[in-house]
């Protein structure tokens, strides 16, 4: 099976030839690839020479154009600090003097900024990969952009102090990660990752309230378009766990901080799991015989439909053997015959 076949056919229900392994590739694929880091987050061409290499050389399962959480805001107005080893980060926040977010300019992720070098990486992927190998997108959830053009303690001060005026910054970047997401779709992209990491430091009943229609919404609009998402939320989603089924995205990324035995009781069987070991204590800091062990165990307690990645971003420095580790697990759980396939 080629990638695209073998994760199509995890997300459809049947047997594939093998796990899909769908890690997060950031800092890691610039240093393999020998780049700087911001070089890679500025030129869409090094972000896809650098990824179609780890696909080549190591037999992962997709080519992803997730770099940084600032492309939306970049385009907005905030001005970055590039930075060679990691990624870049704001000199402001847009919003931080709380005037009203209609006030930015709304920018079309088709106008040549940063938007555009990740719809221009879609492209390119799309001609290099020949359908061989999934493309996945990516967006910035609505909390994520709206700490983003907010700050990360006014924001979340909003939700007490002014609830009105934290919805209307949250309907703003709602539409503006759709607006995104159908443009990277447009391009070729199969997936959308939605980063919204900042739902985990919120209860569930103010994610209830403010996020999970919104994130609903943009998932509904995507299928639609005839791409599926993955929803990425960094962090301890425990409490959030009952309400990811009803977001219905295809696959549901989590921390390494959620028991996914929890995980797959509370989503139920029907959605696509990916996960979850710990990504510095295991990944980076273990042996590859521990990395081994972590994928069974994950597998073993998330079931049936699976997808194999640590928690979050493969860490820098990450000895090559570990990622390698994971592939070889997921080569053998398959010639073990130790999976219930199906649904």
């Amino acid at each position: 099976m080629t990638s695209t076949e073998r994760t199509h056919a995890v997300l459809e229900g049947r047997r594939p030839d093998r796990l899909p392994v769908v890690p997060l590739f950031m800092v890691w694929a610039a240093q393999h690839g020998g780049h700087s880091y911001a070089d890679y987050v500025t030129d869409y061409r090094v972000l896809v020479e650098d990824q179609l290499r780890l696909w080549e050389e190591f037999g992962i399962d997709v080519l992803s154009c997730c770099s940084d959480a600032w492309r939306e805001a970049a385009d907005c107005g905030t001005l970055l600090v590039y930075d060679d080893e990691g990624p870049p980060r704001p000199r402001e926040h847009l919003l931080a003097n709380k005037r009203p977010v209609t006030d930015l300019p709304r920018p079309d992720p088709l106008g040549g900024g940063r938007m555009t070098d990740r719809v221009r990486a879609v492209e390119l992927f799309r001609k290099r990969g020949e359908g061989r190998v999934p493309i996945l997108g990516w967006i910035e959830g609505p909390i994520s952009e709206a700490v983003n053009l907010r700050g990360m303690n006014q924001f979340m001060l909003d939700f007490v102090d002014d609830p009105s005026y934290a919805r209307s910054v949250l309907q703003w970047t709602a539409e503006l990660a759709t607006d995104f997401a159908l443009a990277q779709v447009g391009a070729g992209a199969d997936l959308i990752g939605m980063g919204d990491a900042a739902a985990s430091l919120i209860s569930p009943s103010l994610y209830c309230d403010f996020v999970l229609d919104l994130e609903r919404d943009i998932i509904a609009t995507l299928e639609e378009a005839g791409a599926l998402t993955r929803l990425h939320i960094c962090g301890n989603t425990t409490g959030l766990l009952p309400y990811f089924a009803s977001t219905c995205a295809a696959l549901i990324d989590l921390d390494h901080m959620v028991d996914l035995a929890a995980a797959r009781r509370a989503i139920g069987s029907q959605t696509t799991l990916l996960g979850n070991f710990d990504p510095v204590n295991v990944l980076l800091k273990a042996s590859a015989e521990d990395v081994y062990a972590a994928c069974a165990r994950c597998h073993a307690a998330a079931g049936e439909p699976y997808m194999l990645a640590a928690g979050c971003e493969v860490p820098p420095g990450t000895p090559e053997v570990n990622v390698r580790a994971v592939v070889r697990y997921a080569e053998d759980a398959t010639r073990g015959g130790n999976s219930a396939w199906l649904r």
